[in-house]
């Protein structure tokens, strides 16, 4: 009883606080309503919420290693890493762009756009060479990043084979994978091979004693050994009596070296200039026939019964640059149009003018065999008007890729060959000089004869062949 009683007090004192509380508003607002006629009695507005900031457990270390530091942490690229980022993003914007960077739509195919860069990369990288010295490291590598990335493009560039796979079950199946293209996979270690071959080529040189270069001002006056095609070149100058023979075989044996690098990348550059399609501009800037392209003279020359391409091309004028690329562009224009006669079912020859097509046949393998005669000696020929128009209109990008590093691969390796031909010449006059001074060396006779000649008197020699004059004309 006395729980209850208890328990009933405790409540009648809570209800009495509710009460009080209750009526402290009630008068508040009564005295609002009084100050304020008419007025509607507006409820209390809800509190705001306060968000009270909640401070982050602490970290704690697990293995002696603070997890702060691991959470703040983030991957520390080095410096030269985030340099070569930034400029294989610019390289790579730039060809995406066909070369204009001003984005007003005026850029170059893709496939000219990527050509373009390996050559101007080439250019900038070896330019001409004029000396036989090993390239610097800084361009050495910078060769080898720019062009693995160029080379990269070439991995996305595959197509479908058909391959067996084994399911779970062991049922065997044929799927379709996907694989890089033929060519590329067969191309790109071949040029890459050569090109490493070319660059250990070059790495020999640089420690040679018996050869070496001078400037065109320091033989003023003096006998220069460099042939007249080179003018521009530095002079080289070997020891007076000629390079040894340890060193002349070794300087053959790196010329037999570049040269096959040189007939590959030839062969790999010509292999793929064919499987690009001609263009339309060119086949509409050719003339009608054969004879207008060649010329009356050259017709004429190739077309006879018995046909020698040695002695045709002897006949030639090859005085110049020029003239050699002249000749070029008439031969391959002449071969495309006899191609194309021969392929053209619909178009029927004139009455009176027509040439069967078993002679166009025979005509079209003389003109490329002199085609190729001439490749084969001026290696360094610039590229003809047909090279040309295929590169700017081409749209394989991987065909392009192929084309300008096996072009710059040729290139260089001509003028590596070019200049140990210089130091075989210099060396080949040098030796020459010396068998010449050996053999003018006047003996006793002749020592004998000089003195005793007066200034108007003949010597012995002149007086021998004038008796010997004299009595052939009496017989």
């Amino acid at each position: 009883m006395l729980r209850t009683i208890t328990r009933k007090c405790t409540i009648l004192t809570s209800a009495a606080s509710f009460k009080g509380t209750k009526s402290s508003d009630n008068s508040g607002k009564l005295n609002q309503q009084n100050l304020i006629p008419n007025a509607t009695t507006i409820p209390a507005p809800l509190p705001l919420p306060v968000s009270v900031p909640v401070p982050a457990p602490a970290p704690s270390p697990v293995d002696g290693i603070d997890i702060k530091d691991v959470q703040q942490s983030e991957p520390v690229v080095p410096d030269e890493i985030r340099a070569d980022m930034d400029m294989m993003k610019e390289r790579f914007a730039k060809l995406l762009l066909g070369e204009d960077m001003s984005g007003g739509g005026k850029g170059v195919y893709s496939a000219l756009a990527l050509s373009n860069a390996v050559t101007n990369l080439a250019a900038s990288i070896f330019g001409e060479k004029g000396k036989l010295e090993p390239l610097a490291p800084e361009r050495k590598a910078r060769w080898r990043k720019e062009m693995d990335w160029i080379l990269s493009v070439t991995d996305h560039i595959v197509e479908f084979v058909p391959s067996k796979q084994t399911s779970k079950d062991g049922t065997d199946m044929e799927v379709m994978v996907t694989k890089q293209r033929a060519d590329l996979l067969t191309n790109i270690p071949g040029l890459r091979k050569l090109d490493t071959m070319l660059i250990e080529t070059l790495d020999n040189f640089g420690q040679e004693k018996e050869f070496w270069y001078v400037s065109k001002n320091d033989l003023e006056g003096r006998e220069s050994s460099q042939r007249e095609d080179k003018w521009w070149h530095p002079v080289v100058k070997v020891p007076e009596n000629g390079l040894s023979e340890p060193q002349r075989r070794w300087l053959q044996t790196q010329k037999d070296s570049v040269n096959q690098v040189l007939k590959a990348s030839m062969n790999i550059n010509a292999e793929v200039l064919s499987e690009i399609a001609i263009p339309e501009s060119y086949i509409d800037s050719l003339p009608k026939n054969g004879r207008d392209s060649l010329g009356d003279s050259i017709y004429k020359s190739i077309t006879v019964e018995y046909f020698d391409p040695i002695q045709f091309l002897s006949t030639m004028d090859f005085s110049t640059e020029h003239k050699v690329l002249d000749l070029k562009n008439r031969i391959e224009a002449s071969i495309v149009i006899w191609k194309r006669k021969m392929v053209q079912k619909d178009g029927k020859p004139s009455w009176g003018t027509g040439v069967s097509v078993g002679k166009r046949e025979v005509f079209e393998e003389r003109a490329e065999t002199v085609l190729l005669i001439l490749k084969q000696h001026f290696p360094g020929l610039p590229q003809s008007s047909l090279d040309i128009t295929k590169i700017q209109e081409n749209r394989d990008v991987g065909l392009a890729i192929l084309e300008s590093y096996s072009r710059v691969l040729e290139s260089l390796a001509y003028s590596v060959m070019s200049r140990i031909e210089d130091v075989l010449h210099a060396d080949s006059l040098t030796r020459t000089r010396m068998s010449n001074a050996d053999s003018s060396r006047p003996s006793a006779a002749d020592g004998m004869d000089i003195g005793f000649k007066f200034d108007n008197e003949p010597s012995c020699l002149e007086r021998i062949e004038d008796l010997n004059g004299s009595v052939e004309n009496d017989d």
